[in-house]
């Protein structure tokens, strides 16, 4: 049977690692410049930085770069940052930034707010974890304010002003935001410099361990580049950035544990229109110990707000009442329903590792595989859609479907809220429950990859299959499912797929 996994392809969002805006420098352009072009490159930028643009090799090898063979992604990056931009400068003005440096998630993200480097960064402002939490950006199962494109954008800017005040230089401070303030405050006192472009034609002299690394070297060229070609964006042959396009949004607080699916619906949303404004929720349920903020489109503010005051809008709304059965544990649950065990015992408010049969524990919304018992059959069938891991194609029938996968027909028909009379149709999705074959085993765990987002990740010279299932914190093993291999031998250049929470 084809994988299931290959058949969500059309309609699952794919995030893609955007290797140009992190690579090491390019090599010489093939082409040459234009006179256009050379006018362009050495004219005098109008944007408010407060330092010249050195005109490095490397600046002009990214010049090129972005002009001639990736042009045409510049240009698509341009109309992505068209909806930030404004709440970025508005925000940079208020800090005091440079204007300039409103450009930056170009270089980081390509203003990709679903953009996830292979450090784990994420974000248009590609904060990793540890220093989104520093400036107060909640990252956890739940929630991970980093791909938030407003909170995140403050917490840059922050960070940025700390930078400057550290080092009194723009052209460090940028290279501290790319490789961190002590890598640099070190590559310092150890070449005995205090400027940026010396540090970097000291490099080569430093120890291993100290050394800037190619990324860093080239981020500041790399900066200024793009800073040129948005400078001259129409005698480049770009198409000039639209600074009215700000989404009309406004803000509002979910209570913790709000059903942000409903809630989506109330406003009268698609799911991907809801997460597309608010891509900083990994469930669709928000936080069970916080409020949070969602936004939404200033006309259907009001729909929001009422829906949120609605009792069935409070804690755990869009959870599920889970009846415990003889021989269940917490380790059990967590893998049937694909959440951690803190979690389900944070949201149970409990530490004891006893469950008793005949209980009731709370699982929260977003993850899972299984049907919850004592249902009625419109319930069932709610829930099932909320955990379809199946899409029916030409030709299926239940029988046929209840064989593949290696569950018995009236299983199938329960676990759906089915009767056996419906009809169904090519596109339509359902539910198979876990029965122990390989088959169901296997679209158990991609159904968990459902809510997870696809990363192409392209192979670098020196990477193993282990080192990359370790750096995105996955296995081995579903590096190769997700792959369609048996062996380890990888290649350099070739892109591998790699489900990322």
């Amino acid at each position: 049977m084809e994988s299931m996994k290959q058949r969500q392809q059309d309609s699952e969002p794919v995030v893609l690692i955007e290797e140009e805006a992190e690579v090491e420098a390019p090599g010489e352009p093939e082409q040459k410049l234009t006179e256009q072009e050379q006018a362009a490159l050495h004219s005098k930028t109008e944007l408010d930085f407060d330092l010249d643009v050195r005109e490095t090799q490397e600046f002009h090898n990214y010049f090129s770069y972005f002009t001639h063979k990736k042009k045409q992604m510049f240009q698509a990056w341009l109309k992505r940052a068209e909806p930030y931009l404004p709440y970025v400068r508005k925000v940079f003005r208020e800090q005091g930034l440079p204007d300039a440096l409103v450009l930056l998630p170009f270089a980081e993200s390509g203003y990709n707010p679903w953009a996830y480097s292979r450090a784990h960064a994420a974000g248009l402002w590609q904060f990793i974890p540890g220093t989104g939490r520093k400036f107060g950006l909640k990252v956890d199962w739940w929630i991970d304010e980093r791909r938030d494109p407003y909170k995140a954008t403050l917490a840059a800017a922050q960070y940025l002003k700390q930078l400057h005040d550290m080092f009194d230089d723009w052209y460090l401070a940028l290279a501290a935001y790319n490789a961190g303030e002590g890598k640099i405050a070190r590559a310092l006192r150890r070449s005995d410099t205090e400027d940026y472009f010396d540090l970097c034609e000291a490099n080569h002299l430093l120890s291993y361990r100290v050394r800037l690394r190619p990324e860093t070297k080239n981020y500041v060229p790399k900066f200024l580049a793009i800073v040129k070609i948005v400078a001259n964006l129409e005698s480049l042959g770009f198409d000039p950035l639209r600074w009215d396009q700000e989404q009309d949004v406004q803000t509002i607080q979910t209570p913790p544990g709000a059903d942000l699916r409903a809630l989506a619906d109330a406003c009268g949303m698609t799911w991907k229109e809801f997460n597309k404004l608010n891509p900083h929720f990994r469930r669709t349920a928000s936080p069970p110990y916080m409020e949070a903020s969602i936004y939404v489109p200033t006309d259907k503010a009001t729909l929001a707000q009422a829906w949120l005051e609605k009792p069935d809008a409070k804690p755990f709304a869009g959870y599920q009442n889970y009846r415990i059965r003889n021989g269940d544990s917490w380790w059990r649950i967590s893998r049937r329903f694909g959440v951690p065990v803190a979690i389900l015992k944070k949201v149970n408010r409990t530490q004891s590792n006893t469950l008793h049969p005949g209980t009731y524990v709370m699982i929260p919304g977003g993850g899972g595989s299984r049907v919850v018992q004592d249902t009625p059959a419109s319930h069932k069938r709610r829930l099932a859609q909320q955990r379809s891991n199946y899409i029916i194609h030409t030709g299926d029938t239940l029988w046929s479907i209840s064989r593949s996968f290696g569950v018995s027909l009236n299983t199938l028909l329960e676990a759906n809220g089915m009767t056996g009379r419906e009809t169904i149709r090519a596109g339509q999705k359902i539910y198979i429950p876990d029965a122990s074959t390989s088959e169901t085993e296997l679209a158990r765990k991609e159904a968990g990859e459902v809510n997870n987002r696809l990363v192409q990740y392209r192979v670098r010279s020196g990477d193993t299959l282990s080192q990359i299932a370790e750096r995105f914190g996955v296995s081995t093993s579903s590096l190769k499912r997700w792959n369609g291999r048996n062996s380890n031998r990888i290649y350099a250049g070739e892109l591998l797929k790699v489900y990322v929470q």
